[in-house]
């Protein structure tokens, strides 16, 4: 097999990639000034020694080797204009490369261990395109002075501050630095994009100013504690909470301490209704005080009260500090028992922090081992990066929540802990002074009754009272500042929603009872109670509403009828009156409300009928036609939502219309790790609704269907391996388009579990094709295959139809039936 391939001596473009290369071969360094494009991506190369004899090279990818340092003989390459170094062990650039490739516009450098870069950086004035993601950069100074550069990315580094300079290039289009440790600008800033970190440095230059804010999440079991020491850390004494008074969804409020540190306190329900929505405002960089019922606890316990809470902020906020608070200390026999269960969690919390960091070097001494590691670089490089997370669970507190003296103390100990700049290094912010002045002035609009206490209002209302004031703001700049109060939880603005983007929730507290009217853990009893006058507004009978209870029951749906009643009741509670208002929220017979917008948003909900027939010429059903999505916009003024969290039902439907599973199905495994994150199947499945109207949806299986073909997507979950396969029926795959077109549909499938996964950052995946052989427990293990859903990667999966592959029991399958590429290793 040949090496080479051109058509002009003076223009050869060589491939060597994957060819498990140790050195470069000498008759590609023959051919010397020749070779115009060079590919020796996924390699073992540890040096490239003589590669200056390419001096006419234009690209070059060093990707995927085991390069530990940057080779200097680059320098040489003076014809450079595309260089691809990602995914290697580089820590550091020597001085006197960049000045020499005066023709670079392309530096690919992400996935490496870059401390620092080399101070003339900056000379390489051609450069257009950067990527410095994944590395372990805290200084991008060097960096300044690239006057061309039109795309920067700086994602999961070390740094805290960017220079201001960088951003005065009008050049300058795409910028992302998501996952620093960002004081200035503030990571929450920085997530808006390029015109939000511009406008930020262009307010800053008028009396800046230092904030110290820390958003406090109160998690915890039902009946833990957590609103009794929330409330007595406010108050600064102890709070008795009623049983009745427990919380329902979640409680917001502001504290500070003498040291001018801002609290706000978020108290999450415990009930596990209420988990579901609770990923909505989970966010980064937090402090979580994780309650602890030390009276009944014991070790059969400790996964529900203790081991499932830290899983999932490992999953969700890997990066936090965990403080393990043990409640009701007093209503244990004596303080033996209290050391001896505190002395339990904290050992298995250890274990289980230990287990997480043991498993994740295995794995990558797994991948490795492999005989071409190179193939899974992004999974290597994903793994180090969750390595590099480092939740810390500080020791267990005991404490008798009515003692004040017990909450003196935690009050103490918490604001030490809080002050410690290596547990919260991106406490301390620096904002424009025009951040508090508006915030403040949203509040005094609250105070003197020109914003309702609902708090719903528009943006060009806000603007108006504030222009009305010494405040001078364009709507573009106000928008900017709103955007950072929303991400760190003290207004709430969703402009990612079409008919909400123009709207601002200043109390997040009223948004989230709301939520509360229809997500919570007594709906049912909710909805017997529903007054004969309620029903009557909507022109219903009791009779109706016996049917949505067992609707509810039974099948997780709630008539939208019944939504708008609940709704309507819970904003008359919270002193609501307009009425125009309570139509937005609440919706008509024509159009959803905001509030059922909201919950489609977030994957809580999926608009459904409450009973019909399939509709057989529906587009979804007809075969060899062209398949078009159904509307992500579907209200039926009759219809309801199904909530497939509360689905108590079994799968007896989905498998009656799947059959029997066959080994010749089309079959992905995606395997989780550390386990599935609470709510990702359900959450998984709505994204997928919303694209495949007609389904049959159990508790943990769901059957789609796409004109004539059957897709089956069920998760597995337990002690053992937990994944989620998706599956296709063999007696739909009658030719290699049927093949491929069951491909492009799982491929759809799978960028939204591609997509859902992102909001867990401590979660690792690997995709498996299991050996299609009857009781074969072989398999062929995916390469990175995030690949394959990018939609820019669709023509390199073209494969021949009569390849095929050998599992590692002999047992031989054509490869279209168990990859959608030719991309695989076994």
């Amino acid at each position: 097999m040949p090496l080479f391939n051109g058509f002009s001596s003076r223009k050869l473009e060589i491939n060597l990639s994957g060819k498990r290369l140790k050195s470069l071969p000498s008759d590609l360094l023959q051919k010397g000034q020749d070779v115009d494009k060079a590919d020796l991506e996924k390699n073992r190369l540890k040096k490239v020694t003589g590669i200056s004899s390419l001096s006419n090279l234009t690209e070059l990818s060093l990707c995927r080797n085991e390069l530990s340092e940057f080779p200097k003989e680059i320098s040489e390459l003076q014809q450079l204009v595309r260089l691809y170094m990602n995914q290697n062990n580089i820590k550091s650039i020597p001085d006197k490369i960049f000045p020499s490739l005066k023709k670079l516009q392309f530096l690919k450098m992400s996935t490496n261990k870059l401390s620092q870069l080399p101070s003339d950086m900056n000379k390489c004035e051609t450069l257009t395109y950067l990527n410095l993601s994944n590395n372990c950069l805290k200084n991008v100074q060097p960096l300044v002075g690239l006057r061309h550069l039109n795309e920067l990315y700086l994602e999961n580094n070390w740094l805290t501050e960017l220079p201001q300079a960088l951003f005065q290039s009008q050049n300058l289009k795409n910028f992302k630095v998501h996952n620093n440790r960002l004081r200035k600008p503030p990571e929450e800033i920085c997530l808006g994009g390029l015109k939000d970190i511009q406008s930020y440095f262009e307010m800053l230059e008028d009396h800046p100013f230092t904030i110290r804010t820390i958003k406090t999440m109160f998690l915890g079991s039902s009946m833990a504690g957590k609103s009794t020491v929330c409330r007595s850390l406010r108050l600064g004494s102890p709070v008795e909470v009623d049983e009745d008074d427990r919380t329902v969804g979640i409680e917001i409020q502001e504290v500070f301490n003498t040291d001018g540190v801002r609290f706000l306190f978020w108290d999450f329900a415990g009930q596990e209704e209420y988990y579901f929505t609770h990923h909505v405002f989970i966010t980064p960089q937090a402090f979580v005080i994780l309650a602890v019922d030390l009276s009944t606890y014991d070790a059969e316990s400790f996964r529900d009260k203790v081991g499932f809470w830290i899983t999932n902020i490992q999953l969700k906020v890997p990066n936090a500090v965990v403080l393990l608070l043990g409640t009701h200390a007093d209503c244990c026999t004596d303080k033996t028992e209290v050391q001896d269960k505190k002395k339990d969690i904290e050992e298995r919390v250890k274990q289980m922090l230990l287990d997480r960091k043991c498993s994740l070097a295995q794995q990558k001494r797994n991948l490795k081992d492999l005989e071409d590691p190179s193939l899974f670089s992004e999974q290597m490089s994903l793994i180090e990066r969750l390595e590099d997370y480092k939740l810390q669970v500080l020791e267990l507190i005991p404490m008798d929540c009515t003692e004040p003296d017990d909450i003196s103390r935690l009050q103490e100990y918490i604001n030490r802990v809080v002050l410690d700049e290596d547990k919260f290094p991106f406490m301390e912010q620096t904002l424009p002074q025009c951040y508090k002045d508006v915030e403040n002035d949203i509040q005094t609009l609250m105070n003197e009754g020109i914003i309702p206490q609902h708090g719903i209002v528009t943006h060009e209302e806000i603007l108006d009272h504030l222009n009305s004031s010494d405040n001078k703001l364009d709507l573009d700049k106000l928008r900017v500042i709103l955007q950072y109060l929303h991400r760190t939880g003290i207004i709430t603005w969703y402009r990612d929603i079409p008919d909400l983007k123009d709207m601002v929730f200043v109390q997040p507290s009223f948004l989230i009872s709301l939520f509360k009217a229809i997500v919570r853990h007594d709906l049912v009893s909710m909805l017997r109670e529903i007054p004969k006058r309620d029903l009557m507004l909507e022109n219903s009978l009791q009779k109706h509403r016996d049917k949505w209870t067992e609707d509810f029951i039974k099948r997780a749906t709630l008539s939208n009828v019944a939504v708008r009643i609940l709704v309507r009741a819970e904003l008359t509670r919270s002193g609501v009156e307009d009425e125009e208002l309570i139509e937005e929220i609440v919706g008509t017979k024509k159009k959803a409300g905001t509030l059922i917008r909201l919950l489609q948003h977030f994957d809580i909900c999926l608009p459904t009928k409450e009973s019909s027939p399939l509709n057989p010429t529906a587009p979804e059903f007809c075969p060899n036609k062209k398949w078009e999505p159904s509307s992500t916009d579907v209200y039926e003024p009759n219809g309801a939502c199904l909530f497939l969290s509360f689905l108590q039902e079994d799968n007896q439907e989905v498998m009656q219309m799947w059959g029997e599973d066959n080994s010749e199905d089309l079959a992905v495994q995606v395997y989780f790790l550390p386990e599935i994150p609470h709510g990702f199947f359900h959450r998984l499945i709505i994204r997928i609704c919303s694209f495949y109207s007609t389904y049959w949806v159990g508790k943990d299986q769901c059957l789609f269907t796409s004109g004539n073909r059957r897709l089956l997507v069920k998760q597995q979950v337990g002690d053992d391996d937990q994944w989620i396969e998706i599956r296709g029926k063999c007696s739909d795959l009658c030719t290699p388009e049927e093949i491929q077109k069951a491909w492009n549909t799982i491929k759809l499938m799978m960028s939204r579990l591609a997509e859902l996964t992102q909001q867990w950052r401590g979660l690792c995946q690997y995709v498996h094709s299991p050996c299609k052989h009857t009781g074969c427990n072989s398999y062929f293990e995916w390469t990175d295959w995030q690949d394959w859903i990018d939609p820019n990667a669709s023509e390199k999966f073209n494969m021949d139809p009569e390849e095929k592959m050998t599992c590692r029991n002999g047992h031989t399958r054509k490869t279209e039936l168990l990859f959608p590429a030719r991309s695989c290793h076994l």
